[in-house]
């Protein structure tokens, strides 16, 4: 026999919202932080090739 679920309670929604939301405001904290030392070429994570224009001359 088939029986309707329970209604899951506005306490249990609000928090599994608000988990979901937490994972995404670190998520934008981390690529922040990564763009913020590549821009200051202070990343010791990344290596990024570097293009010298002197050598272009």
């Amino acid at each position: 026999m088939v029986v309707p679920k329970k209604r899951t309670s506005i306490s249990k929604k609000r928090i599994r919202i608000n988990i979901w939301k937490r994972k995404g405001y670190w998520a934008v904290v981390k690529a922040f932080s990564l763009t913020k030392s590549l821009s200051t070429e202070n990343s010791k994570s990344f290596f990024v090739q570097q293009i010298n224009n002197q050598t272009l001359e």
